[in-house]
């Protein structure tokens, strides 16, 4: 099976789950933390928690931090260096590198050794993720691949659905280190399905790491990598405060916050669907249309967040519009990368980290300058907004380099 050949619908369907269950484990180690921030504290950092619960959990809170730095970190240094190897082996060893860093969370006794593990667990996931987008467009074949992309990142999606609150409530109920067994036994079950369903494809062997790094010397890699960063963090501006939306400004009780997590993790469900549809389409069109939805859901959610119940059904709308952007993105620098792909796809993820820590700082730096909490949700609206605007300035500067290599 040559790599211009799409798998057959069976064949495809596992390797497609395979790296589904991949990124489901994935999307909950990467947010299973956020909920279980003070039981973390008060397990690792006792003296600190017992002095102030706050402090304690500020500290913890480096976790998240240090995990969002290996992704950025690890993203294009291992994509560089695997893209001379069989692409199967290389799902195949991520996901066995994702199964042992999160296995040494679940065991580490100390504040510092599960700090060095969650900086670890970060590396592999931007790698994974991007390799991952590659296989599955080879699977699929050029007309559908942002199907086969979608499909993946629905393992992301499926995951803030199902996995972080049931992590969370478990985590919460039998210590946090069982959250984790629970991110360790689903990439373990996606490090044997990868081994057996990832088709045998192979790698470059005459790419270097120096080469592949030549991927920063195209300027829509970076421009690409940019409008990703900067309108995606318009999500993180959202989502990191949606306990306060519910709780401040619509007066509803805590309980209610799963239930709005859980709206918002379902329409990112719905929205990764609809977004491998569109991407098949136009990935331009699609571009614009998941950060347009994005700036408008978030001005809908900013509208009707002081009553509960529109609220909710609010976010479950922002959470489809915030994810139509994501895999379009992942195609668009498959698009730009040129030769550079494996490094090209991972970038994806370095960005959208970005994103995760720019939205939810600048997030709070407007609630901090007491403009309110609605107030990160119209920040979400300008930051997609600019988006647009760097998206449009990335394709007209496309649009007349083509024109000048045409003449």
């Amino acid at each position: 099976m040559t790599s211009s050949t799409p798998a057959s619908r069976g064949a495809a369907t596992m390797a497609l789950l395979s790296l589904a269950i991949g990124a489901f484990g994935i999307g909950m180690t990467e947010f299973v933390s956020m909920g279980l921030l003070p039981d973390i504290a008060r397990d690792l950092l006792p003296e600190i928690f017992r002095a102030s619960e706050e402090q304690a959990v500020a500290r913890a809170g480096i976790l998240i931090t240090l995990y969002a730095a290996g992704v950025v970190v690890g993203a294009p240094t291992i994509a560089a260096v695997v893209s001379r190897y069989p692409r199967h082996r290389v799902m195949l060893a991520l996901a066995a590198a994702l199964l042992v860093f999160n296995l040494l969370t679940v065991i580490a006794p100390t504040f510092e050794l599960v700090a060095v593990s969650r900086f670890l667990s970060g590396l592999p996931h931007g790698a994974f993720f991007g390799m991952a987008a590659i296989v599955a467009s080879d699977i699929m074949g050029p007309a559908r691949r942002g199907r086969g992309v979608a499909l993946v990142m629905s393992g992301l999606t499926v995951a803030n659905l199902v996995g972080v609150p049931g992590g969370t409530a478990l985590g919460q109920a039998l210590g946090w280190r069982a959250a984790y067994v629970v991110v360790a036994a689903v990439l373990a079950l996606a490090t044997v399905m990868c081994a057996l369903f990832v088709p045998a494809r192979p790698g470059d062997p005459s790419r270097t790491f120096r080469q592949e790094l030549g991927v920063f010397r195209i300027p829509q890699v970076w421009l690409t990598a940019a409008y990703g960063a900067i309108g995606f963090s318009g999500f993180f501006a959202v989502y990191s405060y949606v306990a306060t939306l519910v709780t401040e400004v619509s007066g509803a009780d805590a309980s209610v916050v799963p239930i709005a997590v859980v709206a918002l993790g379902g329409g990112m469900v719905v929205g990764n669907l609809v977004a491998g549809w569109l991407a098949d389409i136009s990935v331009k069109r699609a571009l614009f249309a998941g950060f347009g939805a994005l700036a408008a859901a978030s001005v809908v959610v900013g509208v009707v967040s002081s009553w509960t119940v529109p609220l909710i059904i609010a976010l479950f709308v922002f959470g489809a519009a915030g994810q139509i952007a994501l895999p379009v993105i992942q195609l668009r620098l498959l698009d730009v990368a040129r030769e550079h792909q494996a490094i090209g796809a991972a970038l994806n993820h370095s960005a959208l980290n970005i994103g995760n820590g720019l939205g939810a700082a600048l997030g709070g730096l407007v609630i901090a300058a007491h403009w309110g909490y609605v107030a990160p949700v119209w920040l979400g609206a300008v930051l997609a907004c600019a988006g647009i605007v760097i998206a449009a300035v990335a394709f007209a500067l496309d649009r007349r380099s083509r024109g000048r290599v045409a003449a």
